[in-house]
């Protein structure tokens, strides 16, 4: 069964095949691969990122110039070419990666991570930097040391502030797990690429991973919505 058929009589869309594609498990495994992905990266980085962010307003020059140049490297630099250089790059610096427990979801966590937190670090910088400085010195005044006052002042208002855009920079990770097929990690576009290689349908497989991709960041953008209601109430009329 198809939709079309070329007037050599050739199917240009078999139904059956984007189908078995959709509901089969080999591009369900791929689409858990990078949704576990993209979970260990983001919660990582952003466990960093809370201090890299606070680092970032330092009043020690040093400090604040090595965060800068850390942020300007990891943004600048291309996630395809951070992923080749942890995977092909590392293990030569390092004999120890060159175990078998160095395996693609490894690398490719470690990789993608270091580019998050840099933009992690700039979303919570700012963030930061929005909650005004009256809100510390009420804290302050009122007894309150530097570490509670960040804890229970600044960051409840910074993470409410901050949610949007880090849930937009959640959805781009979940797009960019697919540059980890160039080191063979089996997420839902080496998946893809393995089917094609072996049936020589392409149509049919790519449609299948756009509908998985579609259906992950609708999820993560009606999540975003619950989330921003949340955390906008009682601060909104």
């Amino acid at each position: 069964m198809s939709w079309i058929k070329r007037t050599d009589g050739v199917d240009v869309f078999d139904i059956e095949l984007f189908a078995s594609a959709v509901f089969g498990w080999p591009l369900f495994e791929g689409a858990i691969v990078a949704i576990l992905l993209c979970a260990v990266v983001q919660t990582t980085s952003l466990l960093i990122g809370l201090g890299t962010a606070a680092l970032a307003t330092s009043p020690r020059l040093w400090v604040r110039l090595s965060i800068t140049a850390y942020v300007w490297l990891f943004r600048g630099a291309p996630a395809l070419l951070i992923l080749l250089f942890v995977w092909n790059g590392l293990p030569q610096m390092i004999p120890a990666l060159r175990a078998n427990w160095f395996s693609p979801f490894l690398a490719a966590s470690i990789a993608l991570t270091l580019i998050e937190v840099a933009y992690v670090t700039e979303i919570l910088r700012s963030a930061y930097s929005a909650v005004g400085a009256g809100q510390r010195e009420g804290a302050h005044a009122l007894g309150l040391k530097r570490w509670h006052t960040f804890v229970y002042v600044v960051l409840p208002q910074a993470m409410r502030i901050a949610t949007p855009a880090l849930v937009n920079e959640l959805i781009s990770l979940l797009k960019t797990t697919s540059l980890a097929t160039v080191i063979s990690l089996r997420e839902l576009m080496t998946v893809t690429s393995l089917a094609i290689a072996s049936s020589f349908r392409f149509l049919e497989w790519y449609a299948a991973v756009l509908v998985y991709y579609m259906a992950m960041v609708s999820a993560l953008t009606f999540a975003q919505s619950r989330i921003e209601k949340a955390l906008s109430r009682g601060h909104v009329k």
